[in-house]
């Protein structure tokens, strides 16, 4: 088995087959599940976290379909802290799972209407009979960030005690935001000697930011998916955390980031929720340059609006003609469809494309921009 550690020890848990599959109305096929999950593990994610197989017998042959592909990655399922939900992942075949309790008190006395000695006995009786049966367990914590942080070190500190080899910190609710995120994985990490991974949600906007916060932490696992799928505002999406540990934190994860494009669209469609032209780091136009100032920079450099190369997503960049293009952007445009223009025709063509974007609330795309520089030169 090919744990897939990156350099600096961060190992991407992806639940695009799991929770990001709880995104409301959303059902993949087993042929889309299939390619979703030999794609992940292509571009060396080195956790799946694939279903829960407690659903059902159909589940069930699906996590079994995924562990006859023989992938690299280590497949992992959700259960709750039950045995007989373990049991029927054992029976799908995988080597792994994560066992999920509540641990706020909120979810322990309204949800569950229980104690948290009830919690600790349930861990106890459902982490023995899972490493009774030779597996991978993390203990997933839900609703960890409204949990009381000495109960969680507890349960914890049982955990590895028993043989857990790692505790999921889950902000079910999406309600953190990145200091406290930082501080609470850092207390956990100094308390409990346990790998820790990070959940977060997106309900605040700041899934993506949390999950590098924990892993600025000490954090060694993360959970992401694709495009953010996941439950009411989603999870902190694969691309944006992999390009941002990259980019702003200077850690590589080993993930082959060229096909994130491709990955993006199909789970797009698989899962009938098109990806926003401006979705971070993977839409088609987050690479498109208007304003004159910022198309002239990119066109010297790159580097002066652009933060890391399209190509490393499978993207590319497109200079728009709008309201807000200079000269130089429009030169640049017409030259690429091979007409050439001096400066003084370039600025007063300028001025007839920015009439026509503003009127037209759009930009101006190459057909017009044509027969606009045909009529201009006509009339000149």
């Amino acid at each position: 088995m090919d744990n897939r550690k990156a350099e600096q020890g961060i190992v991407i848990d992806d639940t695009t087959l799991r929770d990001g599959e709880q995104t409301a109305g959303v059902a993949f096929t087993l042929e889309e599940r299939k390619r979703i999950a030999r794609t992940l593990d292509e571009i060396g994610v080195g956790e799946i976290e694939c279903g829960i197989p407690a659903m059902g017998k159909e589940e069930q042959r699906s996590v079994r379909a995924l562990v006859d592909l023989g992938l690299n990655a280590r497949l992992i399922t959700w259960n709750r802290a039950v045995i007989a939900d373990i049991r029927t992942s054992i029976d799908a075949g995988v080597e792994a799972v994560d066992i999920s309790l509540s641990v706020s008190d909120i979810h322990i006395e309204r949800k569950l209407r229980k104690s948290r000695h009830w919690v600790r006995e349930q861990l106890k009786t459902a982490l023995c009979f899972a490493k009774e049966h030779g597996l991978y367990v993390s203990v997933g914590g839900e609703d960890s960030s409204r949990a009381d942080l000495d109960f969680l070190a507890e349960l914890m500190e049982t955990a590895r005690s028993m043989g857990a080899d790692r505790f999921r910190y889950c902000d079910t609710l999406g309600i953190l935001d990145p200091f406290s995120t930082y501080e609470n994985i850092r207390t956990l990490r100094e308390r409990v000697d346990l790998p820790i991974e990070v959940h977060t949600h997106d309900d605040l906007g700041m899934a993506t930011a949390n999950a590098v916060a924990g892993i600025r932490a000490g954090a060694a696992f993360v959970n992401t998916t694709v495009n953010g799928l996941g439950e009411r505002a989603g999870n902190a999406a694969l691309e944006e955390v992999v390009m941002a540990l990259k980019h702003a934190c200077g850690i590589h994860t080993g993930i082959d980031t060229r096909r994130f494009r491709e990955l993006s669209r199909f789970v797009g469609r698989a899962s009938r929720r098109p990806v926003p032209e401006w979705k971070a780091v993977v839409g088609e136009k987050v690479f498109s340059h208007e304003s004159g100032l910022h198309a002239d920079g990119v066109l010297k450099d790159p580097l002066n609006y652009e933060g890391f190369d399209p190509a490393e997503v499978g993207l590319g960049r497109y200079l728009v003609l709008g309201k807000h293009s200079g000269s130089h952007g429009l030169r640049h445009r017409l030259q690429l469809l091979g007409i050439e223009i001096d400066p003084l025709e370039a600025a007063e063509l300028l001025e007839r494309v920015r009439s026509i974007s503003q009127r037209n609330k759009r930009q101006v795309n190459d057909q017009e921009l044509l027969t606009l520089c045909r009529t201009y030169r006509r009339v000149a």
